[in-house]
């Protein structure tokens, strides 16, 4: 028969050896209906489409520079940002863009890695 201490133990050590599998909550991206790379794709020379789209991505690096004062993205041209996000896109098709403007931000922000909780 196991006793209480044994059981406490055994479920403590259950309990912490399946914390690195627990999964984060995935990010929750407000945004367009659509931020697949392919919508990115297909607003190249339509200036009322891709303007919004790089205004959202000012914003969500402004929003990065708010949430993390010490790892800042500098000054970035809106032709810098075309470019990144372009050849983020060609490299992950099947991506958004969203996710290449979160990697531009890891990449521009000196901190090269994901945010992590």
């Amino acid at each position: 028969m196991i006793h209480k201490k044994q059981l406490k133990f055994l479920v403590i050590l259950l309990a912490t050896l399946s914390l690195p599998y627990a999964q984060a909550e995935p990010l929750k991206t407000l945004g367009f209906d659509d931020m697949s790379c392919q919508a990115w794709k297909q607003s190249k020379g339509d200036a009322d489409q891709r303007g919004p789209y790089i205004a959202w991505i000012r914003g969500l690096l402004t929003g990065h520079n708010y949430a993390r004062p010490s790892q800042q993205v500098s000054t970035i041209s809106s032709g810098t940002i075309e470019q990144w996000i372009n050849r983020y896109c060609t490299d992950h098709p099947q991506s958004g863009f969203d996710e290449a403007a979160l990697r531009l931000s890891d990449q521009f922000s000196g901190r090269n890695a994901a945010i992590t909780k």
